[in-house]
């Protein structure tokens, strides 16, 4: 197996092992490490890493939390196809795994995002109630001292309750976990940020006009702008050289 070539001991002790599971997670990613290979045993993780066994230990369970290895006990630890894995962190890791944005996976996240955002807001408008319909009234127009992004998630998070479906929330949760890293992205440009004070009015009415396809129609627009302005930014910066 292909070990990074430097050691870590110069690494910050703090969340060591997180720093060991993205090296070993790159290379599983990469195919350096394929699937099916048995890696090394502990000791000489630890060796190759220069760290204590605990340490490698921490990186191994991440990376079994991830579902791209498998800790047989009593016979060794062996990577897993990644492409099968069914955890949503692993979108995560696989974000941040250059420590850097990684710009396709956000423009796929985007494109998923885009595809079932305006659902949820279809199916707010249906099931929402007169609490759901004041709490959104509050959140378009009742949050001075709020920045657009922050008052966007809000938007959003009170939409994903009022549609009445709890893995819409879930989900809006995982990707919220991006946005507060890249929203300034979008939201840092005034002409986006006035788009989204519109959309955040238009949203309101459709919703508490109860009509689930001006409501999607809302939606999808916002979403569609927002993934052409965040992939000409991108676009630019790459030009440039420059990383977002």
């Amino acid at each position: 197996m292909n070990m990074p070539a430097a050691r870590t001991g110069h690494l910050s002790r703090s969340r060591l092992y997180e720093k060991i599971s993205a090296i070993l997670l790159k290379q599983i990613i990469k195919g350096e490490i394929p699937v099916g290979r048995k890696l090394p045993t502990e000791r000489n993780l630890a060796l190759s890493f220069d760290v204590n066994r605990s340490t490698i230990r921490e990186a191994l369970k991440k990376l079994e939390s991830l579902e791209v290895i498998e800790i047989r006990h009593g016979d060794g630890v062996y990577v897993k196809d990644y492409l099968e894995s069914p955890s949503l962190d692993l979108i995560y890791a696989l974000f941040y795994m250059d420590d850097a944005l990684d710009a396709d996976i956000l423009m796929t996240l985007l494109e998923v995002r885009g595809i079932l955002v305006p659902e949820m807001a279809a199916n707010a408008a249906c099931n929402r109630t007169s609490e759901h319909l004041e709490e959104l009234r509050r959140a378009v127009f009742e949050s001075a001292g709020r920045s657009v992004l922050e008052r966007d998630m809000a938007v959003h998070h009170v939409i994903a309750r009022a549609s009445g479906n709890i893995l819409y929330l879930i989900l809006l949760n995982f990707f919220n976990r991006f946005f507060v890293d890249f929203g300034h992205l979008y939201f840092d440009v005034p002409e986006n940020a006035e788009r989204s004070v519109r959309f955040h009015r238009d949203i309101y009415e459709a919703i508490r006009r109860a009509d689930p396809e001006q409501t999607r129609q809302v939606m999808r627009e916002v979403l569609v702008y927002a993934q052409q302005a965040i992939r000409a930014y991108i676009e630019r910066i790459k030009e440039r050289g420059e990383t977002a």
